[in-house]
């Protein structure tokens, strides 16, 4: 073979290697292209929730996607934010129901486009509790949620003091976003109140001759109070009675409120030197003792008329109301002779059981 034959085979040798190689480049790049274009990059296995605490980068996002059980090739997805540019990942929930494209999931995590959440306010809660059962349900923490009831700016805004914040965070469910601040969150919250409170009920609130932060008081009494919203009306005429009257106001609820928890009273309770306690201030107490529904403010609102003026409960959780003492204290032995009743049985319920042990453990 001569040397022009060699340098010509030689030639095509490397024309075929350059070939080959172009056509491997157009074949792998074609390939990354149309994945690049997929709408099925990154799949979720079931319906997830992505929670981003803080803004990341591409790796903490791998470890992340991983973490939550995505399926996804992490070269080939690391290679695609590369080519479309994108580094960092703001903090926020991300809902992904169905697979998703490269171009779509990194610009919704980079643009920080958050799918907004129920956050669900239950009534009746505590103030502890509710706090942290709406921090339980964000980003924040319940201490920054406490700082931001207690603001003075906000507050004074809002014409309120902190102690009548809280009958005004109506219970319910209300489209937020994770990350939106305590602050954002409250502002929401007494917008919604005023929208469904104080505005549409201002003219009955003056014909009352009582403010909104009373009603809420005195409904926040009534929440605590009834088990039953159609009972609410009847429990609001009879503290109305009471307060027209210019009687002591004697709801139950207020001595567990400045007793601290939710248990029987004892004699004792209520005479717990409290600013809370109605059995001792005459008139509503400072402020509410829990967050009321709308349908115990519409019940404070809205009484039922009648002439009642003490109740006592009933083993199905509902009242028997009486007009007079001496009835009230008929109905109220009838109330406690049927616990007696039940302890009596539980005591015997526990001895007979007791008594079966110990026969079992003899016959062992």
């Amino acid at each position: 073979m001569s040397i022009t034959d060699f340098n010509h085979l030689r030639a095509r040798e490397w024309a075929t290697a350059a070939l080959v190689l172009a056509i491997s480049f157009i074949l792998v790049f074609g390939s990354r292209t149309s994945r690049l274009g997929s709408e099925s990059a990154i799949s979720p296995r079931t319906e997830t929730v992505l929670l981003i605490h803080e803004t990341i980068g591409l790796e903490e996002l791998v470890e992340l996607l991983d973490t939550y059980g995505f399926r996804f090739d992490v070269a080939e997805l690391k290679w695609a934010a590369g080519i479309l540019g994108w580094r960092r990942f703001n903090q926020g929930r991300y809902v992904f129901q169905e697979p998703v494209g490269y171009p779509d999931f990194f610009s919704k995590l980079a643009f920080g486009l958050q799918d907004p959440m129920l956050i669900r306010i239950p009534p009746g809660a505590d103030k502890q509790a509710l706090k942290e059962r709406i921090a339980a349900q964000m980003q924040f923490e319940t201490h920054e949620l406490a700082a931001a009831m207690r603001d003075t700016s906000m507050l004074n805004r809002h014409g309120i003091e902190a102690h009548q914040l809280y009958g005004r965070i109506l219970p319910d469910s209300y489209e937020v976003y994770w990350t939106s601040t305590p602050d954002r969150l409250l502002e929401r919250l007494l917008s919604e109140f005023d929208a469904r409170v104080t505005e549409p009920y201002a003219a009955r609130m003056e014909e009352l001759g009582r403010t909104v932060d009373e009603i809420t008081t005195l409904a926040s009494i009534i929440e605590w109070e009834a088990r039953y919203d159609d009972e609410k009306p009847a429990i609001s005429g009879l503290y109305w009675n009471r307060l027209n009257r210019r009687w002591r106001l004697q709801a139950d609820p207020t001595v567990n409120y400045a007793k601290g928890e939710r248990s029987r009273l004892v004699f004792a309770d209520y005479r717990i030197d409290h600013p809370y306690n109605t059995y001792r201030i005459h008139g509503l107490p400072p402020g509410p003792i829990t967050n009321p529904s709308l349908a115990s403010i519409r019940a404070a609102l809205f009484p039922e008329e009648h002439s009642y003026m003490f109740m006592v409960a009933n083993p199905d959780g509902r009242h028997n109301f009486s007009r007079t003492y001496a009835e009230h204290r008929r109905k109220s032995r009838e109330w406690t002779d049927w616990l007696r009743e039940q302890r009596r049985i539980r005591a015997e319920m526990e001895r007979q059981e007791a008594l079966g042990q110990e026969t079992a453990g003899s016959a062992q």
